[in-house]
């Protein structure tokens, strides 16, 4: 049974064996490489890799002794994750790119151009839908690419074998505007909430904090007030007793199994002149606003470090976060501090 059929056969064609995990070529296979980018020259020849070589197969370019296309196919399966690889690369071929693999899964090099004749464009990770993104690796991995001063890219399929990009940028926050200056100001902690004195003209509600609770009153979120505790702005009152940072923490934390994390979070991005309002509505920590604009410009996801989230997660929160005109970042509590994460879904 076959179950695919190559390409129709064109003027070139290689002869070529496998050699282990790889193909290699001889002397005359040398023209892939100076035309199209294909392997790695060698003193005898070139050395293909199992992606390269099955679409060559596929292309009809090459024939491998002792192989059919499929028999090929299936040898190379038996390397964990090849096939979904092999899809991968033959979609960015298709499109044109020469790609070459390392030192993630894929190097892609701007269309046009090609190992010694032209420098390469993407650094590419394969997964699937059901795979988990361990922040901490990915932020390792962008940062190399970053370093190369090329774009990180995920190449995601899904269970049908349908491809979705997206590329990952460590995206520093940059300072936005002054904080006001705001008087130190007593609250009560109610439940979930702190209620402040504020009538109209507040300057607390005028800097995005708290929610009107009627014409006198202003109902701070836990982490709003936190945040202002910190800074020796609020004096949190409970059963007659004015809470310590320790112990409101402690309040907050008990209340909330993601306190942390979001508190590091809220306190930067406040910090930075932004002002982060709840995320709930879009399935996040924060939707945040800058320089003043009325509608929201980020949704900011905190994570703690360890963490790991299935990519099927991340698709849902960037598709919502695209339809809706936001950016989609996951501030992860890091060893160099929190760093932003930005998901983008791109056309290559």
């Amino acid at each position: 049974m076959h179950y695919f059929k190559t390409c129709p056969s064109n003027k070139f064609l290689v002869k070529g064996s496998v050699d282990g995990t790889s193909v290699r070529l001889g002397m005359d296979g040398l023209v892939l490489y100076e035309q199209s980018g294909y392997g790695r020259p060698e003193k005898d020849g070139l050395r293909l890799a199992p992606q390269e070589a099955l679409y060559l197969a596929y292309r009809s370019k090459i024939t491998i002794e002792g192989h059919d296309l499929e028999s090929l196919l299936s040898y190379f399966s038996e390397q964990e994750l090849f096939f979904r690889s092999f899809i991968v690369y033959r979609d960015l071929r298709e499109r044109g790119y020469v790609v070459q693999t390392g030192p993630h899964d894929f190097r892609v090099f701007r269309r046009g151009q090609r190992p010694g004749v032209g420098t390469s464009q993407y650094m590419v990770r394969v997964l699937s839908e059901r795979d988990l993104i361990d922040f901490e690796v990915l932020i390792s991995e962008a940062a190399a690419s970053i370093n190369m001063r090329k774009q990180h890219v995920l190449a995601v399929v899904d269970d049908e074998g349908e491809l979705t990009y997206y590329e990952i940028k460590l995206q520093p926050l940059q300072e936005n505007q002054p904080q006001p200056t705001l008087e130190p100001v007593e609250g009560l902690l109610t439940g979930r909430s702190v209620l402040i004195p504020g009538g109209a003209g507040s300057v607390f509600e005028a800097a995005g904090y708290g929610k009107r609770f009627d014409d006198q009153r202003l109902m701070l979120s836990l982490v709003e007030a936190g945040y202002l505790q910190k800074r020796g702005i609020l004096n949190v009152h409970h059963r007659e007793q004015v809470l310590s940072a320790d112990e409101y923490t402690s309040l907050f934390q008990a209340d909330d199994a993601e306190a942390t994390e979001k508190a590091a979070v809220y306190d930067q991005v406040r910090d930075l002149g932004y002002i982060p309002r709840t995320g709930y509505k879009f399935g996040h920590h924060f939707r945040v606003y800058v320089c003043g604009k009325s509608h929201s410009d980020l949704l900011i996801h905190a994570i703690a470090r360890g963490t790991a989230l299935p990519m099927s997660v991340i698709s849902r929160s960037v598709r919502l976060a695209h339809s809706v005109k936001k950016k989609m970042l996951f501030g992860c509590v890091h060893t160099t501090g929190i760093q932003y994460i930005e998901f983008g879904r791109i056309k290559l």
